[in-house]
């Protein structure tokens, strides 16, 4: 059963819902997103009460907004409670602490980081809303300095959310110690026998220690083949501590120089914000994430890397860093970006005014260029915006 929500559905999404007559909740946001009544609509009421007699049924949702919904509707379910354990990201370091004794974390009141004295903490240290999304008010602090830009932003009205407050909520936060390593992002979903089964694992690229932004995130057959084994029993033991079946999930982890992962955060019941890692596995793999998901089936990543070289699969988030403001911004110009990229295989634009975002690309970058990666990552878009 799909459950749909804004801001965000796309067109291959879509047609996956059509194509395979998948059932979707008939919510007046999923209507007024898709105006198409051949789809496979079930009512609310229905899809309420045919969810509380399945003892382990399958949701999926392309936006965190759609929480609400199961929040609202699903109490007489392990659903809502299953979910608080990973979207409250307070509440997910209590689920692992016996998986990672010796991290640090702490919840902080958005009214105590004004008077907060830094010097009784270890640093480095992460702060970010403790219910986020999108990197929201997330601020790496080195040093004072740090500190006191972080400060600087971290007030309510700096932070008032487009999302819904069970998705970003800012007025409690957690203070956690850095993890070091490289940071990756993960698809998968527990299958109804509570198998872990891993749909995509992509590099998340920072342009510096203090980068906090989702600029490229990079996927290929040496990342898959390097890391699935490691990602796949460093979830089981989460899976099996929150009774985890048929969810699905999206995964933030980084990965130090000896191999060993710790979590950031778990997103549930989703892949990436956005339709993008869940549709990019289509374009880099040929095998359908929500299909996989709703179908209860596993890629055979042998099969699928049989004839493939070693080409990167990249979702750019073009997002604005450029210091303009949109009001002085005339539209970005997608066709010059293109002309500097090998190969753009999907540009989804967005609406700058409303998003903080020009839009998203899907791209495919053949081993050895990865120059041009490096120089978007870095890039503030300037050359690209037209006033």
């Amino acid at each position: 059963m799909i459950l749909i929500d804004k801001p965000y559905i796309s067109d291959f999404l879509v047609r996956t819902i059509k194509e395979n007559n998948f059932e979707i909740i008939a919510t007046k946001e999923a209507k007024s997103l898709i105006n198409d009544d051949s789809m496979n609509w079930i009512s609310e009421k229905d899809a309420k009460n045919k969810i509380i007699n399945s003892p382990n049924p399958l949701i999926y949702t392309n936006s965190e907004n759609s929480l609400t919904w199961i929040f609202n509707n699903l109490k007489a379910t392990n659903l809502p409670n299953q979910i608080r354990l990973f979207k409250d990201k307070l509440k997910f370091r209590e689920l692992t602490k016996d998986l990672f004794p010796n991290f640090m974390f702490r919840k902080i009141k958005i009214d105590e980081i004004q008077t907060l004295d830094i010097d009784e903490l270890k640093l480095p240290f992460v702060i970010k809303p403790s219910l986020g999304f999108f990197s929201i008010g997330v601020h790496i602090v080195n040093n004072k300095s740090d500190w006191y830009a972080a400060q600087k932003e971290l007030n309510y009205d700096n932070l008032k959310s487009i999302y819904p407050k069970e998705v970003m909520d800012a007025s409690t936060f957690i203070i956690e110690e850095y993890i070091e390593g490289e940071e990756f992002a993960i698809d998968a979903y527990f299958n109804n026998d509570g198998e872990v089964v891993i749909l995509n694992i992509l590099h998340h690229k920072f342009s510096s220690r203090t980068d906090v932004s989702d600029r490229v995130y990079s996927t290929s057959q040496s990342i898959i083949r390097k890391y699935k084994e490691s990602v796949e029993e460093f979830l089981k033991p989460i899976g099996e501590k929150a009774d985890l079946k048929n969810f699905p999930l999206h995964v933030e982890v980084r990965i130090d120089k000896k191999g060993i992962l710790k979590p950031i955060e778990i997103n549930p019941q989703r892949f990436g914000g956005w339709c993008t890692t869940g549709d990019l596995s289509w374009y880099a793999f040929k095998f359908n994430s929500y299909q996989y998901f709703i179908q209860n089936k596993k890629p055979n990543w042998d099969e699928i890397f049989k004839n493939k070289k070693d080409e990167i699969y990249s979702i750019i988030l073009l997002n604005n860093n450029s210091g303009f403001k949109p009001s002085e911004i005339s539209h970005f110009d997608f066709d010059a970006l293109k002309q500097d990229l090998e190969n753009v295989l999907v540009v989804r634009k967005l609406d700058f005014n409303k998003y903080p975002a020009f839009g998203f690309l899907f791209t495919e970058t053949s081993e050895g260029n990865e120059n041009e990666l490096k120089e978007i990552l870095n890039s503030e878009l300037s050359k690209y915006i037209r006033k």
